[in-house]
């Protein structure tokens, strides 16, 4: 382990974006799918991981939802969840913002509440006894229809407290953010921020209207802006993040490799990019090993890894007192 490594694992860190079901490892998805009586078409834990190469975004959400199926009670929510920060806890992440996709699981009859209620309950255990403060996002399927993202929003009111944002995710290609325009709409006036994932294989146009459309607080990965030169100016100049995850990227083939990887390129240009593990389970990697994969390509320095770090705290939806308590522990460490 080199000395950049350590100093990475060291750095306290945020999490923007992380999808909680993209977090069930295979040892996990076996022990639900015997305690729910479900089978699963894989006959060990080996058969899944090796199931796990994707060609594209499409491949990867198959077996994502394939494996969401062992998910039925509130319990499998609460340790699916409460799985995920323990391995928080070990990459020194002190603040998570977890999108969870409740359509994967009302659609097979779960109810709203136990999806919500396991995950929630975990958060809080982990902010009492982790020390790992929180968001919650709710994320609409962009394959679904905008009658389904307005019947869930619908289900949300009963928990509009426990819920900060609505994001939107799931197949990009011929799903323009413009499709759900009337839904981002009401939950803005419902006092939702909002998140958008566009640009990881569709077009700038796709970026613009998350964020013209659907007023887009951060946009989750946003690789393409890269190709549209105003579209960065815009980026920086109103400090809109993105929530950029390398070995995601990597793993899908959005970039052939991680030397490819734009990030560098647009912290050079002044937009505040941040770096997270999407669904760690299925990419091979959580935040550390996004933040070393990526320093190692693209020859990032300390000074860059610090910047990184500390865009994710800025980029937060946490209080401003908050976030400076936060950026002085990173200051801390630096110093050290």
């Amino acid at each position: 382990m080199t000395e950049l490594h350590k100093f990475i694992r060291s750095l306290p860190k945020a999490e923007l974006h992380l999808h909680i079901e993209g977090t069930l490892e295979p040892e996990l998805m076996f022990q639900l799918a015997i305690r729910n009586g479900i089978e699963l078409n894989y006959s060990s834990e080996l058969a899944v991981e090796e199931a796990y190469q994707f060609d594209k975004l499409q491949d990867f959400l198959d077996i994502y939802y394939a494996g969401a199926t062992v998910l039925l009670q509130e319990q499998d929510f609460y340790d699916l969840t409460w799985a995920y920060l323990l391995k928080a806890a070990e990459n020194n992440i002190v603040h998570t913002e977890i999108m969870f996709d409740p359509q994967a699981h009302t659609e097979r009859g779960v109810p709203f509440s136990a999806v919500i209620g396991g995950i929630y309950r975990a958060l809080t255990d982990g902010y009492e006894k982790l020390g790992i403060s929180f968001r919650l996002i709710l994320s609409f399927l962009r394959h679904m229809s905008v009658e389904s993202a307005f019947k869930t929003l619908k289900e949300a009111v009963p928990f509009q407290g426990w819920i900060t944002a609505v994001g939107l995710d799931s197949s990009e290609k011929n799903f323009p953010p413009d499709i759900f325009s009337d839904v981002f709409e009401k939950a803005r006036d419902m006092g939702f921020l909002t998140v958008v994932h566009a640009g990881e294989e569709g077009p700038p146009e796709y970026i613009w209207a998350a964020l013209d459309l659907l007023q887009a607080s951060r946009i989750d990965h946003g690789n393409s802006a890269i190709e549209d030169p105003d579209l960065i100016d815009v980026l920086g100049i109103y400090e809109i993040p993105l929530t950029s995850c390398p070995l995601s990227n990597l793993k899908l083939k959005v970039i052939k490799r991680m030397e490819d990887h734009p990030l560098k390129e647009m912290m050079e240009r002044g937009v505040k990019v941040t770096v997270n593990s999407d669904d760690p389970a299925y990419f091979g990697g959580y935040l550390n090993d996004n933040l070393i994969a990526v320093a190692d390509a693209l020859q990032l320095s300390k000074e860059e890894i610090v910047q990184l770090v500390k865009n994710s705290f800025e980029a937060s939806f946490i209080t401003d007192a908050e976030k400076r308590d936060f950026l002085k522990r990173v200051e801390e460490v630096e110093g050290e």
